[in-house]
């Protein structure tokens, strides 16, 4: 098939490694794709020029609320323009549009061109903005949101809960399409970098890591990601000054706004040696840092979101603990191939730890299962693609 793929992501970061994967496996599986956007995310130099599209339009997201929102709504008659000219060159069998705010540029265009259209949402872009920045135009932006998934051929959602709420907002049922966020399995045989604990060994190194980590029995918990306060490592720092913990290091890839109050937090507890904050690397070298942890945790998620993280972990092959939530449970079972625990409750997740720390044999039972879901569940972005290609296939 020829499939056309349109965003509005100019950004660097989760965003894009959702598109340039999704890209990739679709053309693993012998199709072709054709991008369209602001910033090019697919290409060789794909980091580069989305570091340039950010520097180019930054500019937008300082405007004043009311005018920022105009601005992205205007920005659907630029994106009908350049998809269908693509598409009249292109000729694809449908249009992919990864879900904008306020851009009614795909299902335009789809409508001008007669083509199938399938929205990629990874969020209630409505909802959260006017939770998170705000909407000088709600009733707008709720209108729109609607148009927007009544237009779509298939909806995409990144977890069935997820799924739930867009057809509390009007989507049609029949056209939900389950995508999780996926990896590429051949990312994590550590076989190809000289075996497992010569990984873990460089990746403890390249983290700043204290060396003889193993030999003295202490543990490793990890986390990757950007992170912000509601993501809860502040109750990770607790951990490390509870009795009984003292052989703990929390290490973090990744950056954030939560980073100076955690590490205020971990010198007022006396525990900053033990807090490593590694700073952010590469997302296609995560695959050979993982190893460096030895329990993999993410405190908190909201309630419907697939975190690419928690796919990572996973085929790493790592324990992994996590919030007891219904989107968590779509991928992973407590006990089996993670242990789950109430969300923000310090003493449950002191427990899990102790539990994990205490027990060599559990933390590799849970890697291996997690591992294996992986390939059982098909977590992959291949079988993303799969998805949606026999999606299209039944449509037609």
């Amino acid at each position: 098939m020829k499939i056309l793929y349109h965003h509005r992501t100019q950004a660097n970061d989760g965003q894009a490694v959702h598109i340039r994967a999704l890209q990739r496996a679709f053309r693993e599986l012998g199709h072709k794709v054709r991008e369209v956007g602001l910033v090019e995310q697919g290409g060789d130099q794909a980091g580069q020029q989305a570091e340039e599209g950010r520097s180019r339009w930054g500019w937008v997201t300082k405007l004043p609320r009311f005018a920022l929102e105009l601005a992205e709504y205007s920005y659907s008659g630029l994106a009908r323009r350049k998809i269908v000219a693509a598409a009249r060159d292109f000729r694809p069998d449908f249009l992919y549009e990864r879900y904008a705010f306020g851009n009614l540029g795909g299902v335009m265009a789809s409508r001008t061109m007669d083509l199938p259209l399938v929205l990629e949402v990874n969020s209630p872009l409505v909802d959260e903005l006017d939770k998170t920045r705000g909407l000088a135009l709600r009733g707008l932006a709720h209108k729109v949101e609607r148009a927007i998934l009544g237009g779509a051929t298939k909806i995409c959602v990144v977890t069935q809960v997820l799924g739930d709420i867009m057809v509390e907002l009007g989507a049609d049922p029949e056209r939900i399409v389950v995508t999780p966020n996926g990896v590429h399995p051949s990312d994590f045989d550590y076989d190809d970098y000289g075996g497992r604990r010569l990984v873990t060994e460089r990746a403890r190194r390249d983290l700043g890591l204290p060396g003889g980590l193993a030999e003295r029995g202490d543990v490793v918990l990890g986390f990757v990601g950007f992170y912000r306060d509601w993501h809860r490592l502040d109750l990770v720092v607790e951990l490390l000054a509870r009795p009984g913990f003292e052989h703990l290091h929390f290490c973090v890839i990744g950056e954030g706004p939560a980073g100076e109050s955690i590490l205020s937090r971990a010198a007022e507890l006396g525990v900053s040696e033990r807090l490593h904050l590694a700073g952010p690397r590469e997302h296609g070298r995560i695959p050979t840092l993982l190893p460096a942890f030895d329990i993999a945790l993410m405190p908190a998620i909201n309630p419907y979101a697939s975190a690419l993280k928690l796919h990572e972990y996973m085929a790493a092959g790592l324990p992994i603990l996590a919030p007891d939530q219904p989107n968590l449970k779509e991928v992973v079972a407590d006990d089996v191939s993670a242990l789950l625990v109430p969300p923000g409750e310090l003493d449950a997740l002191e427990a899990a730890v102790g539990r994990l720390v205490g027990d060599a044999e559990l933390r590799a039972r849970l890697g291996r299962a997690a591992a294996a879901a992986i390939v059982d569940l098909d977590l992959t972005w291949q079988g993303n693609a799969r998805r949606v290609l026999r999606a299209m296939e039944d449509q037609a």
